[in-house]
């Protein structure tokens, strides 16, 4: 079970640097000289994260001369993922490797502090917040916060402080960003904005495009074929609603995949999918419905047992404290199941598989 979120330590000697008001540059001033940086992902970073990360870095080591460390909870799951920090020489090292101690300026990209999916410990400072996900928690006593719900994309965010500064942006860079701003929606296919189309356009032709094929379509292990298999078989449907269990998996990353697959199928409207990987319930959800708000029904459902965020299209969420063993899966499946089809106002029966029984 998760602790009660609290607000995160105030930094400090950190000076009060809001974004309009201030301007990246006094950031920059302010970080300049200061000692070494780190900058944490959220868990298991996707795309977004990751290039969120690098750009960060990058704008740093441009306007300060300092070098940044990129750190994340978790694991690098997803092949493409995997091809991406492969392909783009991207330098991540797990945050429980580091002395949290020895760093002067901590930011976080695609995430927050107490959000529940990242590994920095609540006690830790943070100075920056850059993100475009709803805030849960009091972000006050953090000297640089911009969040920008409105936004598809973190990546987003980080193309506008490079082109704000005049940082030159190279291939690999171009490429990382592009390639976040494609994944998270979709190709423009799901909340994006105006300032999504905008980078998404310009970094189109600076990208490398054998690398960005590489990256889309990596080669897979065999248990990425055995989490298709699995889903299949246990998913069930409730009207328009479809949830699936992968049970024990050791992808994280295979939920949220298999959910977007599996909304494709006709007449589903919501997908909710599980899976139980190193003592958490990883949970996403997916829909096809633009009105949905889907961050704040996950919130709604995991209310007492865990936490979750996202934004209208798309969620997802994390359970701590579910056991493996058949009988708890089958408990927060339930529970979670339950929840949701109360939440979207959906009759609650006992459902139907996905695979039709052979004639």
């Amino acid at each position: 079970m998760l602790k009660e979120s609290r607000a995160p330590s105030p930094s400090p000697e950190c000076p009060k640097l809001t974004p309009g008001g201030a301007s990246v540059t006094e950031l920059m001033d302010w970080i300049r000289g200061r000692g070494k940086v780190l900058i944490v992902t959220h868990d298991n970073p996707d795309p977004d994260s990751i290039a969120s990360a690098v750009a960060l870095r990058h704008l740093i080591l441009m306007k300060t001369g300092q070098d940044a460390i990129l750190a994340y909870g978790g694991v690098i799951g997803r092949s493409e993922n995997r091809k991406m920090v492969e392909l783009l020489e991207i330098p991540m090292v797990s945050i429980n490797t580091l002395d949290l101690g020895q760093f002067a300026v901590v930011g976080m990209v695609d995430t927050q502090p107490c959000s529940g999916n990242n590994s920095l410990p609540q006690s830790q400072p943070v100075h920056m917040v850059i993100d475009h996900h709803m805030p849960k928690t009091d972000l006050s006593g953090i000297c640089w916060v911009d969040v920008r719900e409105h936004y598809g994309a973190s990546a987003t965010i980080l193309y506008e402080y490079l082109t704000d500064q005049n940082v030159s942006i190279n291939t690999r860079l171009a490429t990382s960003l592009f390639y976040a701003i494609k994944s998270e929606t979709q190709d423009l296919g799901r909340e994006w904005s105006k300032a999504d189309r905008e980078a998404y356009l310009k970094l189109l032709p600076l990208s490398n495009n054998r690398i960005l094929f590489d990256i889309i379509h990596p080669q897979v292990p065999r248990d990425y074929f055995s989490a298709f298999r699995s889903a299949i078989e246990n998913a069930r449907i409730y009207g328009e609603t479809l949830v699936f269990n992968l049970r024990t998996i050791n992808n994280p990353d295979h939920v949220a995949e298999l959910a977007d697959f599996l909304l494709r199928q006709q007449g589903v409207r919501y997908v909710l999918g599980m899976g139980w990987f190193n003592g958490t319930q990883i949970l996403s959800m997916r829909t096809m419905n633009s009105d949905a708000r889907l961050g704040l029904v996950i919130q709604d459902m995991v209310k007492g047992v865990g936490s979750a965020g996202g934004h209208g299209m798309i969620a997802g969420g994390q359970v701590r404290g579910v056991g493996q063993d058949e009988a708890s899966q089958q408990n927060i499946e339930q529970l979670l199941t339950r929840r949701m089809l109360n939440k979207l106002e959906i009759p609650v029966t006992a459902g139907e598989p996905l695979l039709l029984e052979p004639k």
